[in-house]
C-alpha cells in the first residue's frame, strides 16, 4: 500500500528541527520555537495530541532523543539539545518545568543526539566534538572532526558513528578513532543503521550512501534535488530520507519507490515508528505522520485538503531552474506516464506554469505547485486599493494570517516597519520581517538609486548628504552611513583629520582662502568607525548563518573568529592610543576567506572592516607579495563589480560599492610603496564604473581616491600610463559632477598635485592634456565657483 497522510500535529510556532518516534503511540519533537513536545496517540485513533510541552531554555531546540524507561521514570525521558549548548533531560512520567538532569560540556550549539540500547547518550555539536554520556555523566569525548558534528549514531554500547561538515564520517571504539569514511562532496547531515549490512549517510551533496563498516560503498541513492538532512529506516529495511527539496523519499532495493511532497520549504527531520509509519518535521512548524496502512489514513476530506495544500504551493523559478514558458507543453503532456518515482514535468495551464511530479504508486502525475517568477509573475497585486509587486501571507503565532505588501523598489526595512506598525506588532521583529522579504525576493533590484539609503548596521534610513557651500577647503558634512546618527565634518583641510560631531551645518561659510593650497600632500582617509557596532553586526550575521542548517557551513571557523577579534582589538587600540598586536597575513587571509563564501546581503560589515584594515594595517600588506592584489580582487567581487551598472542599483550593492571605494582610498597614505601592477588593476576597476550611475557618496569616495593617489605621486611620480589614466578619470569626474562641490574640489586638488609633480619632477604633460584640463575646469557648474575658486585659480596657474 502507498503511504498517505495519517495525522497532522500542530502546536509548534516555528521550524520543527528534530523528531523521534520510539513507540507507535509516542512522538517527540523539537523546534526553533524554543520548545520540545511529547505527543500521545489518542486511544483507538490515528490522531495525536500534545501531552507535555518542555521549555529547556530561551533559544532554539535543535535535537531530541528518547531514553528508555527506568525505575524512576516508567515512561522514559526526553533528551533535548540546542543553541544553549546544554543537554536537558526531562522525565515523561513526572514532567516538571526544570529538567531532571542537565549535562554540561559542549561550548556551542548541540545539533545531534542519539541514545544506545543501554541508555548511553551521544551528542554532536558545532564545537567539532561528539561526547558520550553514561549515567548522566561525561564518559569520554570524540575529537577528530575539523568542522561541526552534524550527526551521531550509537551502534552498540562501545561503538559510535559521527558525521561532520568536514564531509567525513568517523567510526569510534569508545574514544578511539577506528575508521574515517570519505566520499561525500559536502557536509554529512544524517546517519542511520542498516541491520545486517552497515549504515547509511546523507549529505548536502544531495546523495545518500549505504556503507559497510569496513568502508565499502554498497550503493548510492540519487533523486533528491537539494540538501538531504535526515535518514531513518523502516522495519522492513527500506530507507526514508527528507531534505530541502520539500520531499520525503522512500527507497526500496536501491530505488525510489515513493515521494511524499510537503507544503513546506524544508523537511528537516524524519523518523519511523515500529509499525512502519513515518514521522516528519518541517519548516512550517508542523509534525506529520504518514502511514502505509489504509486503516490509519486520514479521512478523504483531510487527504484532499492536504493534496490541495501541496498543489497550491508557489515555487520560485530560481528554485526550479531556467524556464522558457513558450517551450513548455500543455496539460496533454500529463497523459504520458513518468519513468520512475520523482520524475517531474512543467506544463502550461493557461497563463500559469505548473510543476508536476510522478507518483509511481498511484501511477499519476501529482501537482506540487505553481512556478512563479521573480516579481509576482510580472503582474501587480492589489492590496487595500493599491498595487504591489508582492503581497505575502504571514502566519502569526495566534493563527492569524496577515498581509505583507511590498514593492520591488522599496527598502525591505521600510516595508517591514510599515507592516509592524499597521498591525500593532513589536518593532523588535523588524530584522526578521526584513530578512523574510529579502529571502523571498532574491534577484530583485531593491531601491531607486537615490541618495536615501539604509544604514547597513542599524537598518535605519539616512537622508541625503548635505555639503555646506562657500568653503575653499574640502570640509565634508554627511550622514554617517554606519551609525545612522550625526553628520560628521572634517577639519578645514584635506588632511583627513579625525572628524568632530557637528549636528548643524555652518550658517556662515568661511571666506575664500588666499593661502597657497598646492601641493596637498596629506591624504584624506576614511577612518570613522564604531568598533563595537561593527563587531556586533558581523557576529550577529555569523550567528544567523550558523543557526540555519542550509547556511551553517558558511559560518566562521574558530580560527577565523580569532582573526576577526585580533583585528577589532588592534583597530580599537589605535583609536585609543593603546598597545595591541598588529594583525598578521593569516588574519587578513581569514577576512578574505569569509568574504568569499558569505552571501551578498551579509557582506557589508566585512567589507567595511576591510576599509579599516587598509587604513590601519598598511604594513601587513607589505609582508607578502600579491596579498594586496588578492585582497582587493575579493572586495571587487564581493561588491559585484562585474554586474551591470544600469540604475537602479540594489541598495545592498550600492552600499558595498561605496565602502570598497573608501577602502581603496585608504590604501594611499604615507609610507606605502605601491607597485604599478596593482595600480593598473585598480584603474581597470574604476574605469568600469559609469560615473552617471554613481550616487553622491560613491562619487565623493572616487574623488578621494584620485586625490589620495595624487598625494602619493608627490613622493613617487606615476608611470606615464598610470598618470594618463588618472588624468582621464579625473576629467570624467569634473565633466560629470553637477551636484556635489566637494567631489569636484577633491578631484581638482588631485589634478593640481599631478600638475605640480609634472612641473617639479617631470615628465611634462602634453599640450592636449593641458587643454583637456582647461576644458574640464570650465565645465564645472557655475554654482560651484565660490567653493572652488581659489583652488581653480591655483591649478590654472600650474598649466
Amino acid at each position: 500500500m502507498p503511504y498517505k497522510l495519517s495525522a497532522t500535529l500542530q502546536s509548534h510556532s516555528s521550524d520543527v528541527r528534530a523528531v523521534r518516534s520510539p513507540t507507535n503511540d509516542l512522538v517527540l519533537s523539537a523546534s526553533r520555537d524554543t520548545t520540545a513536545i511529547s505527543w500521545q496517540r489518542q486511544s483507538g485513533s490515528s490522531l495525536f495530541a500534545p501531552e507535555t510541552v518542555f521549555r529547556p531554555g530561551s533559544r532554539y531546540v535543535n535535537a531530541v532523543a528518547y531514553l528508555p524507561p527506568t525505575a524512576e521514570s516508567s515512561k522514559g525521558y526526553v533528551v533535548t539539545g540546542g543553541q544553549e549548548a546544554i543537554i536537558n533531560i526531562f522525565s515523561l512520567s513526572n514532567p516538571k518545568d526544570d529538567p531532571d538532569f542537565t549535562l554540561l560540556g559542549h561550548s556551542e550549539n548541540i545539533c545531534a543526539l542519539d541514545v544506545s540500547a543501554g541508555g548511553a547518550i551521544i551528542s554532536g555539536s558545532w564545537d567539532r566534538t561528539a561526547k558520550v554520556w553514561k549515567d548522566f555523566s561525561l564518559a569520554y569525548e570524540l575529537k577528530g572532526h575539523e568542522q561541526s558534528v552534524w550527526a551521531v549514531l550509537a551502534i552498540d554500547e562501545e561503538q559510535a558513528l559521527t558525521a561532520s561538515a568536514d564531509k567525513t564520517i568517523k567510526l569510534w571504539m569508545r574514544q578511539k578513532l577506528v575508521h574515517t569514511y570519505t566520499g561525500h562532496q559536502d557536509a554529512v547531515r544524517g546517519l542511520a543503521l542498516i541491520p545486517d549490512l552497515g549504515f547509511a549517510s546523507c549529505s548536502n551533496d544531495s546523495e545518500i550512501r549505504v556503507w559497510t563498516f569496513g568502508g565499502d560503498i554498497i550503493y548510492s541513492l540519487s533523486g533528491h534535488t537539494s540538501f538531504v538532512y535526515s535518514l531513518s529506516v523502516l522495519p522492513n529495511g527500506d530507507i526514508v530520507s527528507g531534505g530541502e527539496d520539500r520531499s520525503v523519499r522512500i527507497w526500496k532495493d536501491g530505488e525510489c519507490s515513493q515521494v511524499l511532497i510537503h507544503p513546506a520549504i524544508s523537511v528537516w527531520a524524519v523518523s519511523t515508528m515500529p509499525n512502519g509509519d513515518i514521522v516528519t518535521g518541517c519548516s512550517d512548524g508542523v509534525v506529520r505522520i504518514f502511514s502505509g496502512s489504509e486503516e490509519r489514513w486520514a479521512t478523504a476530506a483531510d487527504l484532499k485538503e492536504y493534496e490541495d495544500q501541496v498543489a497550491n504551493q508557489a515555487l520560485p523559478s530560481q528554485q526550479i531552474g531556467d524556464i522558457k514558458k513558450s517551450d513548455l507543453p500543455g496539460l496533454e503532456a500529463l497523459n504520458e506516464p513518468g519513468k520512475k518515482a520523482g520524475d517531474y514535468k512543467m506544463v502550461k495551464n493557461g497563463d500559469k506554469v505548473e510543476y508536476h511530479q510522478w507518483d509511481a504508486v498511484s501511477y499519476t502525475w501529482q501537482k506540487i505547485g505553481d512556478v512563479v517568477d521573480a516579481v509576482g509573475q510580472n503582474r501587480k497585486q492589489l492590496y487595500q486599493g493599491k498595487e504591489y509587486d508582492y503581497v505575502f501571507d504571514v502566519e502569526m503565532d495566534d493563527k492569524r494570517s496577515l498581509k505583507l505588501p511590498y514593492n520591488a523598489n522599496e527598502n525591505p526595512y521600510a516595508a517591514a516597519e510599515r507592516f509592524l506598525q499597521s498591525n500593532d506588532l513589536p518593532m523588535h521583529h523588524i530584522d526578521e520581517v526584513a530578512g523574510f522579504i529579502e529571502k523571498n525576493t532574491s534577484g530583485v533590484n531593491l531601491g531607486s538609486g537615490s541618495e536615501e539609503y539604509v544604514d547597513p548596521f542599524t537598518g535605519k534610513l539616512s537622508g541625503p548628504a548635505s555639503v555646506p557651500t562657500g568653503s575653499t577647503a574640502p570640509s565634508s558634512t554627511y550622514v554617517d552611513p554606519f551609525t545612522g546618527h550625526s553628520r560628521y565634518t572634517t577639519a578645514s583641510s584635506i588632511s583627513g583629520a579625525t572628524p568632530s560631531v557637528n549636528t548643524q551645518p555652518s550658517s556662515q561659510p568661511p571666506a575664500p582662502s588666499t593661502s597657497k593650497l598646492i601641493p596637498m600632500a596629506n591624504p584624506s582617509l576614511f577612518k570613522q568607525v564604531s568598533v563595537p557596532r561593527m563587531r556586533d553586526k558581523i557576529f550577529q550575521f555569523d550567528e544567523h548563518l550558523r543557526n540555519e542548517i542550509s547556511t551553517s557551513s558558511l559560518a566562521m571557523y574558530p580560527e577565523e573568529t580569532n582573526s576577526f577579534e585580533t583585528i577589532f582589538v588592534y583597530v580599537a587600540s589605535v583609536l585609543d592610543n593603546t598597545a595591541a598586536s598588529l594583525p598578521t597575513v593569516a588574519d587578513i587571509d581569514a577576512v578574505i576567506q569569509v568574504l568569499e563564501r558569505w552571501p551578498s546581503g551579509t557582506r557589508f560589515p566585512i567589507i567595511d572592516l576591510a576599509r579599516l584594515i587598509t587604513a590601519f594595517c598598511p604594513s601587513t600588506f607589505e609582508a607578502t607579495s600579491g596579498l594586496r592584489s588578492r585582497f582587493f580582487s575579493t572586495l571587487f567581487k564581493a561588491a559585484e563589480w562585474d554586474m551591470p551598472w544600469t540604475p537602479p542599483i540594489p541598495k545592498a550593492r550600492e552600499t558595498n560599492i561605496m565602502i570598497v571605494l573608501r577602502a581603496v582610498a585608504n590604501v594611499f597614505q604615507d609610507g606605502v610603496d605601491l607597485d604599478g601592477t596593482w595600480l593598473a588593476e585598480i584603474f581597470q576597476a574604476l574605469e568600469q564604473m559609469p560615473f552617471e550611475a554613481l550616487v553622491k557618496s560613491q562619487r565623493l569616495a572616487l574623488a578621494t581616491i584620485l586625490f589620495n593617489m595624487s598625494s602619493v605621486s608627490l613622493r613617487k611620480a606615476f608611470e606615464p600610463q598610470l598618470r594618463n589614466q588618472h588624468l582621464d578619470l579625473s576629467l570624467r569626474v569634473l565633466r560629470g559632477e553637477s551636484e556635489d562641490s566637494q567631489t569636484t574640489y577633491r578631484t581638482l586638488a588631485g589634478l593640481g598635485n599631478v600638475l605640480y609633480a609634472a612641473r617639479s619632477k617631470g615628465p611634462a604633460l602634453e599640450s592636449t592634456q593641458l587643454q583637456s584640463i582647461i576644458e574640464g575646469i570650465s565645465a564645472v557648474p557655475p554654482g560651484f565657483r565660490q567653493d572652488i575658486e581659489g583652488l581653480a585659480l591655483e591649478v590654472q596657474s600650474l598649466l
